[in-house]
């Protein structure tokens, strides 16, 4: 079953504090939004299930277009469907970052800069230092608890949201919160820079190939995100021509590169458009650092008001997923780059 309660915070940083220890140790945050209220955000930095190390991603001049669907600056709390379109994150399917970038980090040791709380507050600390910059949250919220303070910051009602972190391909004791387009993170707004800064986690246990419908890992499939990895990972999209000069659908493309060491055989791999409708690669083989530009035909959509093109293996899981919007796709004859 999916997380119940999925959404984002958007707020202010008033307070942060470490924990150490190993029982399953959190980074919290106190936050406040506009309207008064408080929560804590309990960020996982240890795992309970082995390998506990957490992985991590930073992007300090994070840019998306989920950026412009958040909802206003230190607004609350705001519930997110899981829906496309729904406004909720997906690690597997958004291409928010290069999973191979991911790295793993303690969660607090002695000395500066060698942990994943040190990373933290190289982050926060610079938010909680200027009073214009604003935290998003994705996670799942736990219910208010109007007649208990808060047990780390002491606010009353208790209030928060945990699980922001990566929340399908979980092993079996958490398969549960298995879901897709529910993954938390932390985006971090710093207008006197105009810039935003986003951190994103995931549990090493966790399975970077996950079923379409349900989130749960994918069976036969390696967990961690450098196991399949640069062998299926290998071939990505590059570009697409979704607006071809003239009327004629038949000139849209995809191209494709083997990003590599190694040919890649294209039997049985597939691409598919935002409403999954697919469209079988030719089976030839793509050697390294190869290009192949694909005519999708009337086999895919690539629509001129935005859409969706994913890369398909040959045991069906997604490998590469893009997204565009309309004001590139208006562009007459204009290749949009990945």
């Amino acid at each position: 079953m999916p997380l119940q309660h999925y959404g984002v915070l958007a707020a202010r940083v008033v307070a942060r504090r470490r924990e150490g220890g190993r029982d399953t140790p959190h980074y919290q945050l106190h936050l406040r939004d506009a309207g008064g209220t408080d929560y804590r955000a309990a960020v996982n930095v240890l795992s309970d299930q082995a390998p506990s190390e957490l992985l991590h991603v930073v992007d300090e001049d994070f840019r998306h277009p989920l950026l412009r669907r958040l909802p206003p600056v230190a607004s609350g709390w705001t519930p997110l469907s899981s829906r496309p379109g729904g406004g909720g994150l997906d690690f597997v399917r958004d291409a928010l970052f290069d999973p191979a970038a991911l790295r793993r980090l303690p969660p607090d040791l002695p000395g500066a800069d060698n942990d994943l709380a040190d990373l933290l507050d190289r982050q926060v600390l610079r938010v909680l230092a200027d009073t214009a910059a604003t935290v998003y949250v994705f996670g799942q919220r736990w219910p208010s608890e109007p007649h208990l303070p808060d047990k780390v910051f002491g606010f009353l009602p208790g209030n928060g949201v945990h699980d922001v972190h990566m929340n399908q391909g979980n092993a079996a004791s958490h398969r549960r919160d298995d879901g897709v387009r529910q993954d938390g993170a932390l985006l971090l707004r710093i207008p006197s820079q105009d810039r935003w800064v986003a951190v994103f986690l995931a549990f090493q246990s966790q399975s970077w190939h996950t079923d379409d419908v349900t989130g749960h890992a994918l069976d036969g499939v390696p967990t961690g995100p450098a196991g399949p990895g640069e062998a299926v990972r290998a071939l990505r999209i590059l570009a697409a021509l979704v607006n071809p000069p003239g009327a004629d659908r038949q000139a849209e493309t995809v191209t494709l590169v083997n990003t590599s060491p190694a040919a890649v055989d294209l039997a049985h791999w597939q691409l598919a458009d935002a409403r999954q409708r697919r469209l079988a690669l030719p089976a030839q083989r793509l050697e390294p650092g190869a290009t192949l530009t694909v005519a999708t035909g009337e086999g895919l959509t690539l629509g001129n008001s935005g859409g969706r093109i994913t890369l398909i293996d040959p045991a069906g899981r997604t490998v590469h997923d893009v997204r565009y919007t309309a004001r590139p796709a208006a562009v007459e004859g204009a290749a949009i780059t990945f």
